[in-house]
């Protein structure tokens, strides 16, 4: 059972979603309810998400329970 309540961001994900302006809600928003998933290697997860008209793609991994996000990216920019 994943606990979704139960993320860490890895130093590479804090310092990505600093530089591109992606709030930390969002990028939960992005994990929690996902318009595309899919597998990613090494049992790696992209989650992709429409918010705001900028495209989030978050890649996490499920690690005892909980979610380590790996990197942020986005397409489109926050006007």
């Amino acid at each position: 059972m994943i606990n979704f309540d139960k993320i860490k961001f890895s130093r590479h994900a804090k310092r990505q979603i600093k530089w591109r302006k992606i709030s930390e809600k969002e990028v939960q928003d992005t994990v929690k309810n996902p318009d595309l998933l899919e597998a990613s290697i090494k049992d790696r997860k992209n989650a992709f998400k429409l918010i705001e008209g900028r495209m989030l793609k978050i890649t996490y991994k499920v690690e005892n329970g909980g979610i380590i996000i790996i990197t942020a990216m986005v397409r489109g920019d926050r006007t």
